[in-house]
């Protein structure tokens, strides 16, 4: 199967404000959802739940259906990994992009691109976990030295109502929720 490198993404080049998260239960729907991203997003592909192999074929089927649109492709893994396969950035703790949860993790992170602070709303990913709410997060992102992605319970209403304008979904893309 062909590769879809297109290189790192330059550091001077913008973050993408809204980014996709992709996970077992949106693999169905994960084409159309590539679609409803607005043009010159991101894509963070995780995909944990298949096999490296089968990993591998989806992440390139992903990779050129979101590169045709314009988006930044991230992959969940090592940036090794993540150049290995042709994404523009690593996904996870030491990659570009790095999920934070605590002001220690924070702390952590500054060496990253960017920072993805989760939970900010309960989810469905975690029922029952509370989240950060819009003051908590707002106090822990005040301490971040990189920009910040919010992520968690998060879609197009949510982040007005945060008043965020980087933010990622797992469900936004779905269908209602992208409101």
């Amino acid at each position: 199967m062909a590769r879809c490198y297109s290189g790192p993404v330059p550091r001077k080049k913008p973050l993408p404000q809204i980014w996709l998260l992709s996970d077992a239960r949106s693999d169905a729907g994960l084409d159309a959802a590539l679609r409803k991203l607005p043009r010159g997003s991101g894509l963070v592909f995780r995909h944990y739940h298949l096999g490296e192999s089968q990993r591998h074929a989806r992440f390139d089927a992903a990779a050129r259906l979101a590169r045709a649109r314009g988006h930044v492709v991230a992959l969940a893994g090592s940036k090794r990994q993540a150049r290995r396969w042709g994404a523009d950035l690593a996904y996870g703790p030491g990659g570009d992009l790095v999920p934070a949860h605590s002001l220690r993790e924070i702390g952590r992170a500054q060496r990253a691109l960017a920072l993805v602070l989760s939970p900010v709303f309960p989810t469905r990913s975690h029922p029952g976990a509370p989240g950060l709410g819009p003051l908590r997060f707002r106090l822990l992102a005040a301490r971040a030295l990189v920009p910040v992605i919010a992520l968690g319970g998060m879609n197009a209403r949510s982040a007005r109502r945060l008043n965020w304008l980087r933010w990622a979904g797992i469900d936004a893309f779905a269908g209602a929720e992208q409101r």
